[in-house]
C-alpha cells in the first residue's frame, strides 16, 4: 500500500460521521481527564496517547472502501478490512512516535529551553512513527513476497 494524500474521502462523508468522530473523540478525551484526576496526571496522560477517534475512523473507513468497491460492482469486504487495518496500524505507529515525543518532553524540558524541546521532540515523534511505517510496510511486502512464492 502506497501512502497518498486524497481529499475525496471528504466529499464521501457524511455530516453525521463528523459529528460521531467529534462525540468519540471528547468521550475518549474526557476519560482520560477522569483517570487522571483520579490517579494522577502522569498515569491520565497515557490515555490521552489513545487515538481518540481510532474506533470511528476504522468503521467509516472499511464502509467508504465496500462503498466503492460496491460501485464497480465488487463486494470490498476484505479491502475494506484491509484499509480499516492499516489505518489502525498507522495510528499505533503514531502513538508509538507520541510516546517517544512524551518521553523526550518529560526528561528534557525542565532543564531546556522549551522551543528547542518542543522542535526536537516533534523531530523526534516523526522520525520514530516514520521509521514504524517503513518498518511495518518491509515486513507486510515481505509477507506478499513469501505467500506468492508458496
Amino acid at each position: 500500500m502506497i501512502v497518498t494524500i486524497s481529499t475525496s474521502g471528504l466529499k464521501r462523508t457524511e455530516w453525521w460521521e463528523y459529528l460521531l468522530r467529534f462525540i468519540l473523540g471528547g468521550l475518549v478525551t474526557a476519560i482520560a481527564g477522569l483517570i487522571a484526576k483520579k490517579f494522577g496526571p502522569s498515569f491520565g496522560g497515557l490515555f490521552l496517547a489513545f487515538p481518540a477517534i481510532l474506533a470511528s475512523s476504522a468503521t467509516m473507513v472499511e464502509k467508504h472502501e465496500r462503498e466503492r468497491k460496491k460501485e464497480k460492482w465488487m463486494s470490498g469486504v476484505i479491502r475494506g478490512r484491509q484499509a480499516a487495518g492499516a489505518d489502525a496500524a498507522g495510528a499505533a505507529m503514531g502513538s508509538i512516535g507520541l510516546i517517544a515525543f512524551a518521553a523526550c518532553v518529560w526528561k528534557l524540558l525542565p532543564e531546556h529551553n522549551p522551543w528547542l524541546v518542543i522542535g526536537g521532540a516533534t523531530l523526534l515523534w516523526a522520525v520514530v512513527a516514520t521509521a514504524g511505517w517503513f518498518l511495518w510496510k518491509r515486513k507486510v511486502l515481505h509477507r506478499l513476497r513469501t505467500a506468492k512464492q508458496e
